[in-house]
């Protein structure tokens, strides 16, 4: 740096300097407003799967949208049975909107192998399909006693139309009457006594 004069001058000029110049803005600038702060981080509750293996849950966790905290014993269960590696592998090989519908198959395969450990899944589809062809015979027996009750009501009316319309082509005939209806072999005016009267009275 150049100092002009004597010492003395420039170092009063250099120090007058910065304060006549700094005031102003020290007057008339707001105070410096501090760094903006990042948002605080969200934390988000792990999901049934990570918490059950006592794991970090990640943002684009796989078993996240399907296995939700409030619900820790559908995994668990589906875990006894398949494993988690294998319950994730299976769901990585998988489109994402087949995902949801595999994890319901996973789950319920899971809960009827727990029940019947040796036919499992089979052992309930067997079963049910036993009860749909019971209903099925059931159904077919209803039917055909229905179509019979519908066969004989249209045979009783077909009768009864017939005999309506004989009625109304042929009306009965009176009958005719007899020769010996008209006759009378005893009347109430004949006195029965007058004909055995003796002819003779005794006095």
């Amino acid at each position: 740096m150049e100092y002009s004069g004597d010492g003395t001058d420039g170092a009063t000029t250099r120090m007058a300097a910065p304060t006549t110049m700094s005031s102003p803005n020290i007057l008339n600038c707001p105070p410096p407003s501090p760094a903006s702060s990042p948002p605080p981080p969200v934390v988000l509750s792990p999901c049934a799967a990570c918490k059950i293996l006592r794991r970090r849950c990640v943002e684009k966790c796989v078993l996240a949208p399907y296995f939700p905290p409030s619900e820790p014993l559908k995994f668990s269960t589906a875990h006894r049975v398949f494993g988690a590696s294998n319950i994730i592998k299976f769901l990585q090989e998988l489109p994402e909107s087949q995902r949801a519908d595999a994890v319901s198959s996973m789950v319920y395969e899971a809960n009827a192998r727990l029940r019947d450990p040796v036919y499992g899944c089979a052992g309930a589809i067997c079963q049910l399909q036993k009860q749909v062809s019971e209903l099925q015979a059931e159904l077919a027996k209803a039917k055909a006693e229905m179509l019979n009750m519908q066969c004989q009501q249209s045979n009783l009316l077909s009768m009864i139309i017939m005999e309506m319309d004989q009625q109304l082509i042929a009306p009965p005939t009176p009958p005719q009457p007899t020769p010996y209806d008209n006759l009378s072999f005893y009347t109430e005016d004949v006195n029965m006594g007058s004909i055995y009267e003796p002819l003779w009275t005794c006095n």
